[in-house]
């Protein structure tokens, strides 16, 4: 009778959690959701939980976790809104995403309505920019895509970016005062090319002539969080070439990301720099998951991989090289399942050297579904939490 009556009170206590989001911090024992008590990972527990995020934007930039946590984009500028899909790379007009983007000032900037948005050619951002897809679908899709380049402080959130071209030789304008002569971008989805701090956080990312998102040419304290990756090849790349020395110092955090169907490789693939992986769901991987090379460091904390049925594709990793004996990839807190394993390496451990406000407790890998099952753009309502 004494543990039905046990059992009867802890009932009614967690009875009284059952309609608030449940997220988990440095504190939390990471217990499942029960009923309709739903777990939020600490990114999204920052601001989802609050029904005024529509008249309170610019709180997100508080949210980031990892190397990208001082990503401030358009903090400290005004709202600027897109009123219009329409596209002219060398003299873009005012409402339409290119003119936001190029601004020299910091620029919150947001959509008044659902659009596609089709580009003439790639899309440069100035630094202090955040594009912010909340409450519209919007897609950047069947052109040219993405470019994060020579730029600091950089946010987009809840986007859809798929279906990705390269970009055409001519006249690209970066800014309000220059014009320049491009050669034509690869075809990323996202290319961010020698920048820092910047966050991408809540988008899809699909199908693209290249890569899906690459951090290349030193770029670093980047944050990759809550995105949806599906039907593409090589995933992701961090680091331009095994012999791009200042790729070094690139700092990397993945987390919270669903890794989902028609995937390959490289989710990442890392050369010479750091990448804390932490959090991610693994659906599916043709060749693997997690690689690299040039001696980079990689620590794989609690993950949720599930290996393809393809017997010769079990193993998470792939190292480019011959001798890799001594490259720190370790890996922590990990679930495998259908057989995958992660082959470790170095004799030393690799956690983050992250900075008091860098830092977060990743979860054990069992919570990984729970804490991706919002991964990709959210269907955000104005006055509802998100």
């Amino acid at each position: 009778m004494a543990s039905l009556a046990s059992l009867a009170l802890l009932l009614v206590f967690l009875s009284n959690f059952a309609f608030t989001p449940k997220a988990y911090s440095l504190d939390d024992s990471y217990l499942p959701s029960i009923g309709n008590n739903k777990v939020m990972n600490v990114i999204d527990s920052c601001w989802r939980t609050k029904s005024n995020w529509a008249t309170n934007r610019k709180a997100l930039a508080d949210c980031s976790v990892g190397f990208g946590k001082a990503a401030m984009g358009g903090k400290y500028g005004a709202i600027y809104v897109v009123t219009n899909p329409y596209d002219d790379p060398v003299n873009p007009t005012p409402g339409t995403l290119r003119y936001g983007v190029i601004q020299s000032s910091p620029l919150w900037i947001i959509f008044v309505k659902d659009m596609v948005i089709s580009l003439e050619n790639e899309l440069i951002v100035n630094s202090y920019k955040t594009i912010d897809g909340r409450g519209a679908e919007v897609e950047i899709a069947y052109g040219p895509c993405i470019t994060i380049q020579g730029v600091t402080n950089v946010i987009i959130h809840g986007i859809s970016i798929h279906d990705c071209k390269p970009g055409n030789a001519g006249q690209v304008r970066s800014s309000p005062t220059h014009v320049g002569k491009r050669g034509g971008s690869d075809g990323d989805a996202i290319s961010i090319f020698a920048s820092s701090n910047v966050w991408i956080d809540h988008c899809y990312l699909a199908r693209a002539s290249d890569g899906l998102l690459d951090v290349i040419h030193a770029s670093t304290a980047v944050t990759i969080s809550n995105n949806y990756f599906s039907q593409h090849d090589k995933v992701m790349l961090l680091g331009h070439s095994d012999e791009f020395t200042a790729d070094k110092d690139m700092k990397v955090t993945v987390v919270f990301n669903r890794f989902g169907e028609g995937l390959i490789e490289r989710m990442p693939r890392v050369r010479l720099g750091y990448a804390h992986v932490a959090n991610n769901r693994y659906d599916e991987w043709k060749m693997y998951a997690i690689g690299g090379s040039a001696n980079p460091t990689i620590f794989s904390e609690g993950n949720y991989f599930v290996a393809p049925d393809y017997p010769d594709s079990k193993q998470v990793t792939k190292r480019e090289a011959g001798n890799w004996n001594n490259w720190k990839w370790q890996s922590s807190k990990d679930v495998f399942m259908n057989g995958a394993y992660f082959v470790p390496s170095g004799y030393e451990g690799s956690p983050p050297s992250y900075t008091k406000a860098q830092s977060f407790m990743a979860a054990p890998g069992y919570m990984v579904p729970a804490l991706t099952s919002d991964a990709g753009p959210l269907p955000c309502l104005v006055g509802k939490q998100c």
